[in-house]
């Protein structure tokens, strides 16, 4: 962060010195929302949450050496005393960006693969300049700012990422910290129940190539139309990435090895190069490209682009992390949100990654899907009931719609194929073929144990007692079903 004294931070957030703050103490950062990541030199902002206040933590912010600390009430230590600490937050952190004028902002936003194309692309600034980008997915009204606050004189680049809850969240996002570059990844049926329907997704995820101006660049995926129609709503040059032949940046002779890892030939407007990917799923690759197609923008050689996208591991925690036991057993540990999209493409990913051994996945009843949440979540049930499992766990509430469609292409498989029983009470069958997935991917096999458990520790204490050597296992859900729990029972023995 920019240094700055209690007095300039309290005429930014129109706030009001108190507890005997001095206006000349100094601000070195960082600026935290959490006590115990106090440095000296801090400023501690407390943000009163649904569980947990944190103005009860100000004296111990203090004690460790945090400068003072930014109050909506009055607290017993050097404060200043603002209206709202979540807007002062945001106030501070544009008046912070706008003292940074060496420094490039590119925005990233898009329904799914966000995080994994920030960090891609963070990897990809830092070969030219300091880079700043999001720990995780801090991504909202309190993470983005606390981002843009890392911030100093030296950085030249900061990759943020932009969510949507509402319509002009990125809108708001964007008045904090400009974007020069904006990219739109795609438009997906997350938050579908809050928004109403895609065509409003895509009108807020629009807010950030609105917000470019024409000195900037929209970076947009050319094989999403609702994407490609952004490209009217901006000021911004445009260019494109994606599978098509008219992106300027694109993969051409993509393939997936059995561990469910992307290759292809980068082509880009000055050359192409080979990339491996060390990420997983096939998804990835447009992830990669967005990133490619932001990176060029900046000036980097293909060839850099290639080698820095081939040698990017998994950074973010709970997204596609595929851990192999001791035994043999691979868990895939894709817990950190899911909507439609995303879980097709994890299961298309187990489908890979497994080929002939033994699969199963645990899984929860998507959310904020609105009307249309009983229909989605039926047609989650009929994906994975077509996904050759040996065994299904659907977790926590709301998870009929997902249980019926499984439960419904265990049924048609039992009754379509000769000598196939009529299903059990729990809605097993035993086909003795395999059947065609009706959502065109993988096909079911052998005998598929579907079951209904009401929380993470259920769903991992039961399976854990099926697992064999050799087996895989999916575990992908929203975020708060809190299905790394599961992933990490299964690998908590092994590490032991």
């Amino acid at each position: 962060m920019i240094p700055l004294p209690l007095a300039r931070i309290a005429e930014i957030t129109s706030g009001a010195l108190a507890g005997m703050a001095d206006p000349r103490a100094v601000v070195r950062g960082p600026v935290v929302i959490d006590s115990r990541a106090v440095e000296p030199g801090s400023l501690f902002v407390a943000i009163k949450g649904e569980r947990v206040d944190g103005h009860d933590f100000a004296a111990q912010a203090i004690a460790d050496g945090a400068v003072a600390v930014l109050a909506s009430k009055p607290v017993e230590v050097p404060a200043i005393i603002v209206g709202d600490t979540v807007a002062a937050l945001a106030a501070l952190a544009t008046a912070v960006c706008a003292d940074l004028p060496e420094t490039t902002v590119i925005g990233i936003t898009g329904s799914a693969g966000k995080t994994t194309t920030k960090d891609l692309l963070a990897r990809l600034t830092a070969r030219i300049g300091p880079t700043v980008a999001p720990a995780e997915s801090f991504n909202n009204e309190i993470g983005h700012p606390l981002t843009v606050l890392k911030a100093d004189e030296g950085t030249r680049y900061l990759v943020l990422e932009l969510s949507a809850r509402y319509m002009g969240d990125i809108k708001h996002l964007t008045r904090v910290a400009p974007p020069k570059i904006g990219v739109v990844l795609n438009v997906g049926s997350a938050h579908l129940g809050v928004f109403g329907g895609k065509e409003a997704i895509a009108k807020a995820k629009g807010e950030l190539v609105e917000a470019l101006t024409s000195g900037g660049v929209a970076v947009l995926n050319a094989d999403d139309p609702l994407v490609a129609a952004m490209a009217e709503r901006t000021e911004a040059r445009v260019t494109w990435y994606g599978r098509a032949e008219s992106a300027a940046v694109r993969a051409e002779d993509v393939t997936v090895d059995a561990r469910g890892r992307a290759a292809f030939t980068l082509r880009t407007p000055s050359g192409a190069a080979p990339v491996r990917l060390r990420l997983y799923g096939e998804h990835a690759v447009q992830n990669a490209l967005a990133a490619a197609a932001a990176a060029y923008e900046l000036g980097l050689p293909v060839a850099t682009i290639a080698e820095e996208l081939s040698e990017a591991e998994p950074r973010s925690r709970w997204r596609m992390e595929v851990t192999d036991r001791q035994d043999g057993v691979t868990v895939i540990n894709d817990a950190y949100n899911a909507n439609p999209e995303s879980m097709r493409a994890a299961f298309g990913t187990l489908d890979t990654l497994a080929g002939g051994r033994r699969r199963f996945a645990v899984i929860a009843a998507l959310r904020e899907l609105g009307e249309e949440s009983a229909t989605l979540n039926e047609e989650l049930g009929r994906l994975a009931g077509s996904a050759g499992l040996a065994g299904l766990f659907v977790v926590g509430p709301d998870a009929e719609p997902v249980l019926a469609g499984a439960r419904a292409v265990a049924q048609d498989g039992a009754s379509g194929v000769p000598g196939g029983g009529d299903p059990g009470p729990d809605g097993a069958n035993s086909p003795q073929e395999d059947q065609e997935d009706q959502e065109g991917g993988a096909a079911a096999a052998a005998t598929v144990h579907i079951t209904h458990v009401a929380d993470a520790a259920a769903a991992g204490a039961e399976l854990s007692g099926l697992l064999a050597p050799g087996d895989v296992v999916l575990v992908k859900g929203p975020r708060a079903a809190g299905l790394e729990r599961v992933a990490a029972a299964l690998l908590e023995g092994d590490r032991q």
